[in-house]
């Protein structure tokens, strides 16, 4: 089987004790047969824990925390992320408190904010940007800042939104623009009231080219934004129906050839396939839609 191994950080890959070599956000291959068990470690070249896993048909079925698989043709991407730092020993890295909320953002292991409210307590496990954060009320809810994204948590210790962006807060109300990195440079303008999404306005850009023609309409259908200019007229009676054509994909992955696009689907929990449309063109617009 062809293995592709990805992780969010520089990482040494070791294969039955062997060091095969480095792997980051570039994806690196090689041949593994699960019937053979074999040893593998991802291992940070920062401080980090190693993830550690035998490559067999239960780590197929169901990978280790912070392992995240995806099938694709004859072939599996391993992506190893959120690693688990070196030092265990607890950090606190600061302690606020407002009204009845007490909030203690430490470091241990991985960052955790460590909430207590009225409603109880809350240990609040955090991407590693948060480690420098801040935090202020949101109406009902609380605002942490890291650079380039936010959370909007409840007093209930649930990340209600999660996302890129310059996040803004006035009466309770928060805005930000979201950037959705997509081949057209699409952001979203979001309003957040009451930790419900209230306004979403979709700004593209720039224009696709002929080489990202079916990714940039894919990726429109994701996201929400407009799909007609993109449609043969055609096909473009039947643009309310993409959507529920296409199903519950979670993201768009550009191939080699211009007309093919993956789209990536859940299975189970850090479980994904990728599934390969091809489009047709007529007259430069989008007339066919066809799953291979």
């Amino acid at each position: 089987m062809r293995v592709y191994f990805l992780a969010d950080r520089p990482c040494s890959l070791f294969l039955g004790g062997v060091l095969l070599g480095t792997v980051d956000g570039f994806e690196r291959s090689t041949e593994i047969d699960p019937q053979d068990g074999v040893f593998c470690e991802i291992a940070p070249h920062s401080p980090f824990l190693p993830v550690r896993f035998r490559f067999d048909d239960e780590f197929l079925f169901a990978p280790p925390p912070r392992v995240t698989l995806y099938f694709t043709e004859n072939a599996v991407a391993v992506y190893a992320s959120e690693f688990l730092r070196a030092d265990a020993s607890m950090r606190i890295l600061w302690q606020k408190k407002w009204e009845d909320a007490r909030l203690t953002l430490c470091v241990q292991g991985k960052v955790q904010l460590h909430l207590e409210t009225a409603l109880g307590y809350f240990p609040v496990s955090l991407p590693d940007a948060f480690e420098h954060c801040t935090a202020d009320p949101c109406g009902e809810n609380i605002l942490l800042r890291a650079e380039r994204e936010f959370i909007l948590l409840s007093r209930g210790g649930e990340i209600l939104v999660h996302a890129e962006g310059e996040a803004e807060e006035k009466d309770g109300v928060l805005t930000a623009d979201v950037p959705l990195r997509d081949s057209m440079g699409h952001s979203a303008r979001c309003t957040w009231e009451g930790g419900k999404l209230t306004a979403c306005a979709i700004r593209a850009a720039r224009e696709p080219t002929a080489a990202t023609y079916a990714l940039a309409l894919f990726e429109s259908a994701l996201i929400g934004a407009d799909v007609l200019p993109f449609l043969h007229p055609s096909l473009a009676a039947k643009a309310g129906m993409l959507k529920e054509f296409l199903g519950d994909f979670r993201s768009v992955v550009l191939t080699e050839d211009h007309s093919r696009v993956g789209l990536v689907y859940g299975r189970k929990e850090r479980v994904f396939e990728v599934r390969y449309f091809r489009v047709t063109l007529t007259d430069g617009k989008i007339s066919g839609i066809q799953e291979e």
